[in-house]
């Protein structure tokens, strides 16, 4: 799956969650997902827990954080 298509997966709703970013429009944040697996969640835990979710879902949200990472090197 192209980055495109992956960082499809992720909307902003400024109604939603605060604005944070989410999961095809679920009120599953990115953040939370990225927190899970810094604290060893695996993958498989993390689809178990939440069924909507899609392994490209936790794929976006890594793109998007690699990619916010990078950009802030830019900017810094």
């Amino acid at each position: 799956m192209a980055n495109l298509e992956l960082l499809n997966r992720i909307t902003y709703n400024p109604k939603q969650c605060g604005g944070k970013p989410c999961i095809r429009g679920m009120r599953i944040r990115v953040c939370d997902i990225l927190e899970m697996l810094a604290e060893k969640v695996s993958i498989e835990e993390i689809l178990e827990d939440f069924p909507d979710l899609e392994i490209e879902d936790i794929q976006a949200c890594l793109l998007l954080a690699a990619q916010r990472i990078n950009l802030s090197k830019l900017i810094a």
